[in-house]
């Protein structure tokens, strides 16, 4: 019955606001099927919404890196997580780095920094302003607003941004040198080792100076969750900040949707996370042999879930392929689910709610600077989005 393998995970898209056909093609002939990955093995992917959320919260399906093999080039191989990188650790070592961040990324506190996010948004549009067109919205406005927000939450000093930015993309681009891969993590991990110091010095009342009063780990460790916090609190959402306003400039249905109101509903929200999917996939390995889906999972074998295909499941989802900011709570798996559903999801869903409605409030006559330009995504990668998005207004 399986012995057709899928070769590799498909990525290439027909629209850059949907999942790749073939992915669909998958769900509806084989929600589990043979898959051939990056290091010559062979696993499973899923295109299931019901199936993905056993896989997800399976007790034998392992989150640690250097059992799960990659389904698209990687310029790092899989390895063990350094301390405080939680999540790729299963219970309970991810319980015993993630139970203290849980009561700093809860709804009440993130409504406490939402006037920061408020203020880190207004700053960036009115440098746009006092520029003027065009811009990138990337550069001016998608990727250096979550990664200040992350900022203010750690205390870092906001220049840090452009600095683990312009790190992060080396060690992403499966193109870099393993040599220069390696050197650009191990630069970021000097910038977040510096500012644990820094922390240690010179205390407030931000959360890494929190969790060194609380004194329940070392400066390893807290350099390790810095680290986590900054790639994992920016990338998705600035993919979607981009992605979100592209999609919103070539469809004048879904911009109607979303524009007018000071702040975005939370359902419109879910809707976006669940329609643009920026978290491409979700890998386990199996510690055991696992059951899941008529299929026998062995043990050691990889099973990867595709997180955009699960989201366009007809199956869960009345109109997949519909944007409708008015659906309601949609259980989308954009932040994954279980134990290791991301914990920053209240915070992306915040820089979300208050920054698109902003950025198109105050710029009403934005649009592309090139309609007939296609948009240049980043494909093959763990986190989809645009690599550019030239605006005029």
């Amino acid at each position: 019955m399986y012995e057709e393998v899928v070769d590799g995970l498909p990525t290439a898209r027909g629209c850059p606001f949907s999942p790749p056909d073939a992915l669909g093609e998958l769900r509806a002939r084989r929600p589990i099927a043979r898959m051939s990955y990056t290091d010559g093995t062979l696993g499973w992917l899923v295109t299931d919404h019901a199936l993905g959320r056993e896989m997800l919260t399976h007790p034998d399906l392992s989150s640690r890196h250097e059992l799960r093999s990659s389904p698209v080039p990687m310029a790092i191989a899989p390895r063990p997580a350094s301390p405080g990188m939680f999540i790729g650790m299963d219970a309970p070592e991810h319980t015993r780095y993630r139970k203290p961040l849980n009561r700093h990324f809860t709804v009440r506190r993130v409504r406490q920094l939402e006037p920061a996010i408020q203020r880190i948004v207004t700053r960036h549009i009115d440098a746009m302003e006092r520029q003027g067109p065009p811009a990138d919205l990337v550069d001016s406005f998608a990727l250096p607003v979550p990664v200040q927000v992350i900022a203010e939450l750690v205390g870092a000093d906001p220049e840090i941004s452009e600095e683990i930015s312009r790190l992060r993309a080396l060690t992403l681009d499966p193109t870099t040198p393993p040599a220069e891969a390696h050197a650009a993590v191990a630069a970021t991990g000097e910038v977040m080792a510096e500012l644990v110091r820094t922390k240690h010095r010179s205390p407030s009342d931000d959360l890494l100076s929190v969790l060194i009063a609380d004194g329940e780990m070392n400066d390893e460790e807290l350099t390790g969750l810095a680290f986590l916090m900054f790639i994992a609190g920016h990338e998705t959402t600035a993919n979607m900040f981009s992605l979100g306003a592209c999609l919103m400039l070539r469809d004048e249905k879904v911009r109607a949707q979303l524009t007018g109101a000071e702040v975005l509903s939370d359902e419109a929200v879910n809707e976006l996370l669940r329609h643009l999917s920026i978290v491409q996939f979700t890998s386990r390995a199996a510690l055991a042999d696992v059951d899941l889906g008529g299929v026998r999972i062995r043990k050691g074998e990889t099973v990867t879930l595709s997180v955009s295909a699960a989201n366009r499941d007809a199956r869960r989802f009345a109109a997949p392929d519909t944007f409708d900011a008015a659906a309601g709570e949609n259980g989308h798996l954009a932040f994954g689910h279980g134990i290791h559903q991301c914990i920053g999801h209240n915070l992306a869903r915040a820089e979300l709610r208050i920054g698109i409605p902003e950025l198109f409030r105050r710029l009403p006559g934005l649009r592309l600077a090139d309609e007939s330009k296609e948009v240049v995504t980043r494909e093959g990668h763990n986190t989809y989005g645009v690599l550019e998005l030239p605006v005029v207004w």
